[in-house]
This record gives C-alpha cells, structure tokens and sequence, in this order.
C-alpha cells in the first residue's frame, strides 16, 4: 500500500500564456532588429547595455585575476573531473564500418556540430559549474566553436562564471543573460554569429526561448525546475533525509524535494526535521515555499512499490540511501542521474564529481538522459557497394520492395544498377525486376 504522508499544494501547469506571447516578442524583435533589440531587452531587463558583450581577452584575465588560487583551483579541480569523464564517454561511441553481405560496406560516423550556444544562469545564483557540464562536454566531442553566455551579477560580469567559461576552453564569452542571450545565439545578430545548438538551463523565460526555438536549432533538453527523489529506508536517519531534501528545494520555489520510504518512523522523523532545518538555513525563504507547495513524503510497505512510484515519478535526480542500493540501480528504468548510498549527494553531481547536472526533468527521464558528449554528435550512417554482383543482387531487391510501395522512379534507381552491373541488360524501364531473376 502507497500512502502520502505529505502531499503537495501545487502541481507544476504548462508555462503560462504571458511567458509564451513574452519570448515570441523578444525572438521576433530580435529577428527584425538584431543588436539594437538585444541592447534594448538587455538594459530593461539586467540595466546592462555594454557597448561590447564579448569580452576581450584582457577582460576574461581581469575577472581570473580577482579569484583567489585556491578559488582557481577549486574550478579547475570540477572541471577536470568533467573532462576526465566526457571523454570516457566519448571514448566510448566508436566509428563503424563493417561488411554486412558480401560487398555491401555500412558504417557511421560520430561528426561534432559546429557551433553551440551555452547558456549559464547567473541571476539569484551564479551557476558557474554549468560553465562546466556545458561548455567542456562540448568541447571534448570536438564542437569546433562554443559561444559561452550569462547575464550580468551585480552590474558587472561574475569573475567565478567568466573564469570557469574560460578554462573550460569557451571561444567566445558573452556578457548577456535571458532570453535576448539566447535568441542572439541561435537566430545571430550583426556581432554574434548564430549557432546551431543551445544548452544549458534556465528560468522560464530560457527555457520557454529554447522551446520556441528548437527545430531552427537543436536543444539539449525541455528543462523545469529541479527536481529530488530521496528514498531511503531506516539504514539511514531523519537529518540526511532533511539535508538531501533541502539541499535542492533551495534552487527555487517551484523545486519539488519527495522522500519515499518503507519506514514510517523515517518519514515522521523526517518532516520534523525538514521543519528543523528550515528555521536555521540561510536558504530556508526559498525553500520553505517550495517544501511547503511541492515538497511529499510517500510511504510504501514494500520495496516493490516504491520501485513501481520512483518509476512512476521518473524524477531528475533520485538519491538511494537503502540496505541495497544497488537494487534499485537494476530496476529502475526511469530517472536522470542516481546517487548510490549515503556517501554521495545531489550536490556531488551537481558541482564536482564529474557527471553531468544538465538532467531531464517533468518526467522526461522517460524517454531521454541527461548532457553527455554524444548530445553534442550527430551520429550519421554512410554505405559503400564494392562489387557488380552486390550492386546488381541489392538491387533486384530494392526494385521490387520500391513498386510494391508504388515509387517507381525509386525502382528505376534499383534497375538502372540491374542493367548495367548485372545480367539483365534488357530490363524494362518502370518495372520491378522478376523474383528470382
């Protein structure tokens, strides 16, 4: 038996009308009046209206210059944990090429798009470690060009975000936030050559541009606000639960955090503490909303339904503090990133371990992963006939299964190969090649 122990205020509706007619005007503007459009959304929005938002080389170095080294070292440390993995992965997916029927070659190739666009959030919280997850994934599949963006922080570009752009081997910085940044990137204006992909989150305004946007350029996922699955058993206690829990409700107050249990006693203990925490945590306003109108605690008897609800629930990042958490690493199908036992967090992934943070969410673990090199890979087939006999016997087949579609100029391409390589000179124009000819 399932029972809610806690359940949510709200549930999360599809973006709002005022957000949709907002990002069209601004793709449209920006369409009709490139740069002037940009300057005009970017001072109205983050007051910033630079005459330049590329930063030169001498302006990357001024911002390095104002961290500290062990802030240096810090970066580069995550960055090279992102790297180390990226290129496991892209070490991976290997090229093929293999005869398949005598004198019949087929193969693929895993060939980089050229220029992406990253956008990095930087307005309540600069996210410099999407810095990371964005621009080096890129760069290890081998994008040759990579725009790197954020918006302003305080009046000025943030030396942590700039630096990590940076080192991270980004071609281009800019210094421009929302949906002007993004529609810049993918539709180009006169300083800012489009690309052909854009990654990275956002708030709503981003992530309903890209919406918009996909299909005139290539996006890496249809994000929403983070979202957290803790499911724990009485191997672990309350205030774990608490600080996992919290820890992501305080990305924003429409962030749901959900515990799911088999442990009454953990789950009661829990929310007691979750209320603990909040008087004391310095991110407690933000969020004790969205505990309070999204957070759950689900209590299951067995681990069979709590398997069938983390399933159900496909959440973005789900934590597994259990006797056995590598059960649950078996059987579930439907999740973004795991973190297995009590050693690991959330926080690891989002910041330093070396997966990706950039994970699908509103139950778009369904059908897709997270940001890995191969998003930015278009994986494309290629074949090669290296013989008559090949040539004329794939072709008999291709001229009958094409008439029987009823595309006969597809069966004159079949025929014309007949003739010419095989033993039927004389074959008919506009007919399929007899069975056993």
């Amino acid at each position: 038996m399932i029972a809610h122990i806690k359940s949510p205020k709200r549930s999360h509706s599809e973006t709002d009308s005022q957000v949709r007619a907002t990002v069209e005007g601004i793709l449209g503007e920006v369409e009709r009046r490139g740069d002037a459009a940009v300057r005009d959304y970017s001072e109205k929005f983050d007051g910033w209206s630079p005459n330049e938002w590329r930063l030169s080389d001498d302006a990357i170095a001024k911002a390095v210059g104002e961290l500290s080294h062990g802030q240096i070292d810090d970066i580069r440390f995550a960055q090279k944990q992102v790297r180390n993995f990226a290129q496991i992965q892209r070490d991976s997916m290997l090229d093929v090429e293999v005869e398949t029927y005598p004198g019949v070659i087929l193969g693929h190739k895993h060939i980089p798009i050229d220029a992406v666009g990253c956008y990095v959030p930087g307005g309540k919280y600069p996210l410099l470690a999407s810095a990371h997850m964005s621009v080096i994934t890129a760069k290890v599949a081998g994008v040759r060009r990579v725009v790197a963006t954020a918006p302003p922080y305080e009046g000025a570009p943030h030396p942590a975000i700039v630096a990590a752009m940076h080192f991270a081997g980004a071609d281009e910085i800019l210094v421009l936030g929302g949906t002007q940044a993004v529609a810049a990137m993918a539709i180009g204006t006169e300083s800012i050559a489009p690309v052909d992909m854009l990654v990275g989150p956002g708030n709503a305004y981003v992530a309903e541009a890209k919406r918009q946007l996909f299909g005139r350029v290539g996006i890496d996922l249809f994000a929403g606000p983070t979202e957290t699955l803790v499911i724990a058993d009485d191997s672990v206690d309350a205030e774990l639960c608490a600080v996992d829990l919290l820890g992501q409700a305080e990305h924003g107050p429409t962030s749901p955090s959900i515990l799911l249990t088999n442990s009454r006693e953990l789950a009661e203990a829990t929310i007691l503490e979750v209320e603990r925490q909040l008087a004391i945590l310095p991110t407690g306003p933000v969020a004790s909303v969205s505990w309070a109108d999204y957070g759950q605690v689900i209590l299951c008897d067995t681990i069979d339904e709590m398997i069938q609800t983390a399933n159900e629930l496909a959440f973005e990042h789900v934590q597994v503090m259990t006797q056995d958490p590598e059960l649950f690493l078996a059987r579930l199908t439907n999740f973004g990133a795991m973190f297995l036992g009590p050693r690991t967090n959330v926080a690891f992934g989002d910041k330093v371990i070396g997966t990706n943070h950039t994970l699908p969410t509103n139950k778009a673990a369904r059908y897709t992963g997270g940001l890995w090199v191969g998003k930015f890979l278009k994986t494309c087939t290629f074949q090669r006939i290296l013989t008559d006999e090949a040539s004329a016997e794939i072709g008999a087949y291709g001229s009958r299964l094409a008439h029987l579609e009823h595309f006969v100029g597809h069966g004159e391409q079949a025929n014309i190969r007949v003739r010419r390589y095989g033993s039927q000179p004389d074959l008919p124009w506009y007919e399929p090649v007899a069975a056993g000819a």
